[in-house]
């Protein structure tokens, strides 16, 4: 690959942010990388760490001359960064996000960009429960999806985008930012509310010991405390910004499992049979589409997870 954009300024330095900058310099795709975080602890693990040619202290000197400025912030922060950035911006430069609500986003940030610049927030449907700067590898978005919400923009700047994300190795699609919020609602924020639930009553429930909650966790539970040590501050902000669509889709999961209550309740084996057989082969279609394995550990090495 060659250089997609000379500048690219990353500011937040997480996980997201720390792995975009591996891929890009896995692949050549920047000529520089200039990084910023809020706290002076986690600019100076970047700058021991190394992923970027500089660090800076200030979001607006992050911004300042970068052809590509990702915001890699939680969704209510990103209102704030627009603003302080917004008067640096150059002529020609496109702001991207990488945040997994898109409405709120664009909300929250379009009001402080100037009209010379590219808007085009994105979402990397990757992760894993480690966050902060030292988290960060190259491999992270290898065959994974990147949806990207044109929202207006030039076709033009839309594609460079477009090709920094396919040069990181993830698979690029577009949607509008309402479709977006539904689609995440389903697939991960409902689910993600539901195992901070699940991993909650374990916790409340008296009857089953902390130890046997840990040491049988294999049996399915496991995957719920996996996904429930996300980052605190970004799943609060999801929720809030992503209200209608998630409130929507726990409407539904709500009702699904009244009548699997119900079925459990009255014996009907056919209706628990049959329910489980079609949520089998979504599964399936997960393992089929290079999303997930099939092996017995779900295909998770410890190195990154």
């Amino acid at each position: 690959m060659s250089v997609v954009y000379q500048r690219v300024a990353l500011i937040g330095l997480g996980l997201i942010a720390s792995s975009m900058a591996h891929a890009m310099r896995r692949g050549g795709l920047a000529g520089e990388i200039v990084g910023t975080a809020r706290s002076a602890e986690t600019r100076d693990i970047a700058r021991d760490v190394g992923f970027c040619d500089r660090i800076v202290d200030t979001a607006a000197e992050a911004a300042e001359g970068a052809d590509l400025v990702v915001l890699a912030v939680p969704v209510g922060a990103m209102g704030a960064v627009a603003q302080e950035i917004g008067p640096v911006l150059k002529a020609g430069a496109t702001v991207t996000d990488v945040g997994s609500v898109k409405g709120a986003v664009i909300e929250a940030v379009s009001p402080h960009l100037p009209e010379n610049v590219h808007f085009i927030p994105g979402h990397p449907l990757a992760g894993t429960e480690h966050s902060g700067p030292r988290s960060g590898f190259a491999e992270l978005y290898d065959n994974r999806w990147c949806i990207l919400v044109p929202n207006g923009a030039d076709e033009a700047a839309t594609q460079r985008l477009r090709d920094l994300w396919q040069g990181m190795g993830a698979n690029v699609d577009m949607m509008d930012a309402d479709h977006h919020d539904l689609v995440l609602a389903v697939t991960s924020h409902a689910p993600h509310l539901i195992a901070y639930t699940m991993v909650g009553v374990a916790d409340d429930l008296g009857r089953v010991t902390d130890t046997e909650v840990i040491n049988y966790s294999a049996a399915g539970f496991r995957d719920f405390t996996r996904i429930a040590a996300s980052d605190p501050t970004m799943w609060r902000d999801v929720f809030l910004s992503n209200k209608e669509a998630t409130l929507e889709i726990l409407g539904r999961f709500t009702e699904e499992l009244f009548a699997l209550q119900r079925a459990i309740r009255t014996g009907d084996g056919d209706h628990l049979f049959d329910y489980f057989t079609r949520t089998r082969a979504i599964r399936r279609g997960i393992i089929e589409a290079g999303q997930d394995t099939d092996a017995p550990d779900f295909g998770r090495s410890t190195k990154h997870e």
